[in-house]
């Protein structure tokens, strides 16, 4: 593996030593300049005939690539070019991702990376990251046998998922690569970390999804999903194989169906430091939009009433951060539990409905609770029944269906509650519960709201206001890099709540009441810092960090921070 550790020289300049030459070379992203060679190196390095004659700029190459991004006429057309230019030349992709990250994160990320996961097999160009399937491995060793197939050396980071539950389209196989990488993308244009040291895996498990398995181009294993003990046996060979392999790595879970994302968290959650984005950053994005929402009204989150679309990884996880907090308040577990009414596809949430899963068991409400409430059926109680028994404060959608928060749901939070936080969070744009313009009509202007996918400013009576996104990229970055800077033990629920009061500090809503409860995306960067400064504080008053007590993280964080530059290469 060639390494691109920068080096030090005697006199104190910066290199990288380069052992390839010529063609194999330019076929490396990672190392790759392009028309940015320097006449040195290309003689040095035998590029000479294999460029074109003017040698530039990465100011001229991000200027160029961006023209080209233009011209594309179509979200997916985007995608697939940024991530060509990501096959070609990393430190040019990050450079343009950096510049223009407002436009481009709904690219390379939600909601336009779902149509990518869609098309993987048919728009596959080029392998990136490692693909372990299941009927390849038949032991621990054959996992760790193609753990050192890796491109990168040192690994700070894993990203890995088995593609059953992406986003709001479900089981799509071993296109959830696209989810890895751009998850990857995020974490090094908002937090810096270097993309020299992370792998992004997908593990072949299977698929579900019939319009795959009946797909002759499909890419991955054309077979039924394992389930069970079989499925547990080669999840524990897998993180057992990167334990061995990477004693110091912290590993996310990413889009990892209902029933396997809170086991496989819960199964190693201690063992090492590990993440699920899907359960834990989405719920820390949401509360942190809760909190801000709570100081422009002058409120605390105890006192709030909260009714969830949704009841699965992401609406429980969510529910967990929020009971979570208002545990802080001083509220008991049993007074906490009763602010929270959870509505699935089958209804609210009964301690006697059928098939309830044990994370959903905490916020299941009594039958006798709804006997006195007017309800067409009382085994299965609707949103809009719900929301007119309860009078919710707040509002929350991970339901993936569109237009769920209607127009009577919404007008009566608005008469029943002076400013609403209604959160539609389902992803992409064309599975969320709400549009922003709706919300602001349906409740005169008062609405106090985050939405899961980008949305364009609105205008209501003559004022321009723009839309919070509850995008997960405000908190995964920063928390990531606190983790992996603090060389934390594992993941705290503490280390998790320090960046929701990180990202919430940065609310304009903390000023200004009728401001966005979320800071713009195009800060994202910012705020990374805040939270991976606050997160790695958190592990080190814990106990949990496991490096020197004396350490400055806000130096060390600053050392070790990824800048898309190029260096001067010399021939090895």
């Amino acid at each position: 593996m060639q390494k691109r550790d920068i080096q030090f020289d005697q006199d104190g300049q910066p290199y990288i030593a380069v052992t390839t030459r010529s063609y194999e070379l330019l076929q490396d992203p990672k190392l790759n300049k392009g028309s940015a060679f320097s006449s040195d190196e290309r003689k040095a390095l035998h590029l000479n005939g294999r460029l074109p004659n003017q040698i530039e700029t990465l100011e001229q190459q991000v200027k160029r690539c961006y023209a080209q991004f233009c011209e594309k006429t179509t979200d997916l057309q985007k995608n697939i070019y940024l991530n060509s230019l990501h096959d070609n030349n990393e430190v040019l992709f990050y450079a343009v991702l950096k510049k223009y990250l407002k436009e481009m994160l709904p690219i390379v990320y939600t909601p336009t990376v779902a149509e990518a996961v869609e098309t993987f097999s048919l728009e596959n160009r080029r392998s990136r990251g490692l693909f372990i399937a299941y009927p390849d491995v038949k032991t621990q060793a054959d996992i760790e046998a193609m753990l050192d197939q890796r491109i990168n050396v040192n690994v700070d980071l894993i990203l890995v998922t088995d593609g059953e539950g992406i986003l709001g389209i479900g089981d799509w196989g071993v296109g959830g690569m696209h989810i890895a990488i751009g998850k990857l993308m995020v974490y090094t244009a908002c937090s810096g970390l270097n993309p020299n040291r992370v792998l992004p895996i997908q593990l072949d498990v299977g698929t579900n999804n019939e319009k795959l398995l009946n797909d002759p181009e499909y890419l991955g294993w054309h077979h039924k999903r394992i389930t069970g003990k079989e499925y547990d046996d080669f999840i524990d060979k897998f993180v057992k194989a990167v334990q061995k392999k990477f004693p110091m790595v912290y590993l996310h879970w990413e889009d990892f169906g209902r029933d396997n994302a809170r086991k496989n968290l819960e199964r190693y959650r201690t063992e090492m430091a590990t993440f699920n984005d899907d359960m834990q950053g989405t719920g820390a994005t949401a509360l942190a939009c809760v909190l801000s929402g709570m100081v422009a009204k002058k409120e605390k989150i105890k006192e709030q009433r909260v009714v969830f679309l949704g009841a699965g990884t992401a609406g429980c996880g969510i529910a967990d951060q929020f009971w979570q907090a208002m545990l802080a308040e001083g509220l008991s577990e049993t007074e906490a539990r009763k602010n929270f009414w959870l509505v699935d596809r089958f209804g609210l949430l009964l301690t006697d409905s059928a098939d309830l899963q044990s994370f959903q068991k905490p916020y299941a409400r009594d039958p006798n609770e709804v006997q006195k409430w007017i309800v067409s059926d009382k085994k299965n109680i609707t949103l809009t029944e719900v929301v007119k028994n309860v009078n919710p404060t707040i509002i929350v959608g991970c339901s993936t269906v569109r237009g769920a928060f209607t127009e009577e749901i919404v007008k009566h939070m608005a008469t029943h509650c002076e400013r609403p936080i209604i959160l539609p969070l389902s992803n992409p744009t064309n599975h969320c519960e709400a549009t922003a313009m709706d919300l602001m009509n349906w409740t005169d202007g008062k609405v106090l709201m985050a939405l899961g996918s980008p949305f364009d400013p609105v205008k209501f009576k003559g004022k321009i206001h723009p839309v919070s996104q509850s995008n997960n990229a405000f908190v995964f970055p920063g928390l990531g890099r606190g983790i992996i800077v603090s060389k934390a033990k594992w993941v705290s629920d503490e280390m998790i709540y320090a960046a929701c009061e990180a990202l919430s500090l940065a609310s304009p809503a903390r000023k200004d009441p009728t401001a966005p409860l979320l800071p713009d995306i195009a800060s994202a960067a910012d705020v990374a810092d805040s939270i991976a400064l606050a997160v790695a504080e958190m592990a080190r008053k814990q106990g949990l960090s496991q490096i020197d007590e004396k350490l400055d993280f806000k130096k060390r964080l600053a050392e070790q921070k990824w800048e898309a530059n190029y260096f001067p290469y010399r021939a090895v």
